[in-house]
């Protein structure tokens, strides 16, 4: 592994590949899964299509803990063992999970043993992983501590995030419903539209078709164009090969990056959920998104 000065930490559900992780060094302090009596370390000894093949094949419903304060207390100690002179850890946002508090506790143990700034990313899946990749190649290049947190929180603020659901019932059965609430006890054929503002989940509105989910998805990056850093997601959904061709459609040149959500998100989004992140433009000499972009 490459000596990097500044290090970042982050948790498992950033869905991360191994290969990025390694290339980056990245550290991702895994989240615990259960499926009925079988508990599972997210990303050490369950996978995201090992996850989906369980879900699709087991009426147990998944369940996922935060990380310890421990457990981050030990990725934090081998990265200053390993010669980190600071470390950026960047947490699954604070509003759905308590590991960023885990985090944060953490690294008040670890006081003394070099600077530890952990930030809230108020994201999830390709969301926290894309700004994890943003704060790994600052580090790479040399960027000193102050500079990686900034970079990530600039980025923070322009995040987006759309998805659509084949069903309510696996949020409900979370917790993590939020205002979607209002879409409990409609018609089967509904598909709720989400988007994650905040730091939590809302309900962005609902279709009566698979068909216009995408055309809503695919509208929301048109109407952001120019944007960075398309990361298309899915829960093994099987019209994913769909949206991605639309999309990249819209960007012609601009690669679009696919993610199999793993178990952490994909708990609460269920099987063929799908959608999007990117970066929003900045409003010219503004330094925020442009208006209408929310």
């Amino acid at each position: 592994m490459a000596t990097v000065s500044i290090r970042i930490v982050t948790d498992s559900s950033a869905d991360l590949s191994v290969a990025r992780r390694a290339e980056l060094c990245i550290e991702a302090v895994p989240l615990t899964l259960r499926i009925g009596e079988e508990e599972f370390e997210d990303g050490v000894d369950i996978d995201a299509a090992g996850f989906w093949a369980r879900v699709r094949s087991s009426r147990a419903t998944p369940r996922t803990t935060a990380p310890s304060p421990g457990a981050f207390n030990q990725a934090f100690t081998k990265a200053f063992r390993e010669g980190a002179t600071g470390i950026v850890c960047i947490t699954l946002s604070s509003r759905v999970s308590a590991a960023h508090q885990s985090a944060r506790l953490a690294a008040g143990y670890l006081d003394g043993h070099g600077p530890i700034a952990v930030v809230d990313s108020l994201s999830v899946s390709s969301g926290l992983g894309n700004l994890c990749i943003a704060a790994g190649r600052l580090a790479a290049e040399g960027a000193d501590l102050k500079t990686v947190i900034a970079e990530t929180e600039r980025l923070r603020g322009r995040i987006a995030f759309y998805g659509a659901l084949e069903t309510l019932e696996y949020l409900r059965r979370g917790g993590r419903i939020g205002t979607a609430r209002a879409l409990l006890g409609t018609a089967l054929s509904i598909r709720p539209l989400l988007r994650f503002e905040e730091g939590t989940v809302e309900l962005a509105g609902k279709v009566n078709s698979r068909r216009r989910a995408l055309d809503w998805i695919a509208q929301r990056l048109e109407r952001d164009l120019p944007v960075e850093q398309v990361s298309l997601f899915h829960g093994d959904a099987p019209d994913s090969d769909v949206l991605h061709r639309r999309l990249a459609s819209l960007l012609p040149g601009q690669p679009v990056d696919v993610t199999l959500m793993g178990p952490v998100m994909g708990t609460h989004m269920g099987p063929g959920c799908i959608g999007l992140t990117y970066y929003r433009a900045l409003a010219p000499g503004d330094g925020t998104p442009p208006p209408g972009t929310r």
